[in-house]
């Protein structure tokens, strides 16, 4: 708004001498300067003091190094006097009204001012209270949601692992899978093996045998009766030989 009153009224001070044109170029530097980017200092939450309701504590301590204790007083004076000696300010039925407005205003202020006060006070600590309290809540959530995040990405960090181990896993099914296979295919070869083997040696006894049984026949075949009488005569004859070897020696 009062950047609209200074443009409307930038042709009327132009006109209006020195001081029209030092104002209109005030007015374009505060436009068309850059913006500060300096931190803003907080608001105090209370005011500074005042001695007298209405009079900063920093004008009296200004003038204590130059004027003394009471020189912030008699300056009041002074200005007073000088004000009502020359008629600058002229006391009138407005001025006594003013008064009593003014003193009612400070009852008022003395009154109700601390309750007042304390009612503030509780709506703001409440606010307060509200604030934090919503504050603290997102907190809450934003700390866990940090935490759900971190425990996300060290799920994450992990997969691989997990990966490795199932693929070292498979690949230890599958070599277990061969080796089974090779035991399987070995067994099954030296099986077989082993029924040529015994198959060979079966034909081998076979073969043995037949020769021993056609051996026996032939020797028995050859054999006359004759032959056959006198070889049981002489068996016999040995066996009597050796009977009698035997008494000859057990008696000796």
């Amino acid at each position: 708004m009062l950047s609209r009153l200074v443009i409307i009224s930038a042709s009327a001070l132009k006109g209006s001498g020195p001081l029209g044109a030092g104002l209109v170029q005030a007015s374009r530097s505060l436009h068309t300067s850059s913006q500060s980017l300096a931190p803003v200092p907080p608001l105090p939450e209370k005011g500074g003091k005042v001695r007298h309701g209405i009079f900063p504590e920093e004008i009296f301590q200004l003038l204590y190094p130059k004027t003394g204790v009471t020189g912030p007083y008699m300056l009041g004076t002074g200005l007073l006097v000088y004000m009502l000696s020359k008629e600058i300010y002229v006391i009138n039925h407005e001025t006594l009204a003013a008064a009593s407005i003014g003193a009612v205003i400070i009852y008022g202020v003395k009154k109700f001012g601390p309750s007042v006060a304390a009612f503030a006070d509780k709506l703001n600590e409440d606010k307060v209270a509200k604030a934090q309290e919503v504050k603290d809540v997102a907190m809450a959530s934003l700390t866990q949601a940090i935490e759900d995040e971190k425990k996300e990405q060290w799920r994450a960090e992990g997969r691989s692992i997990l990966f490795d181990a199932k693929r070292n896993n498979v690949a230890m099914l599958l070599e277990t899978n061969h080796r089974e296979r090779l035991h399987m295919v070995t067994n099954e070869v030296k099986r077989r093996l082993d029924y040529q083997v015994a198959l060979q040696d079966l034909h081998r006894r076979m073969a043995q045998e037949h020769m021993i049984n056609w051996v026996e026949k032939s020797v028995i075949g050859s054999i006359t009766p004759q032959q056959e009488k006198e070889s049981i005569a002489k068996c016999i004859t040995d066996l009597k030989a050796l009977a009698k070897n035997t008494q000859a020696k057990a008696t000796a």
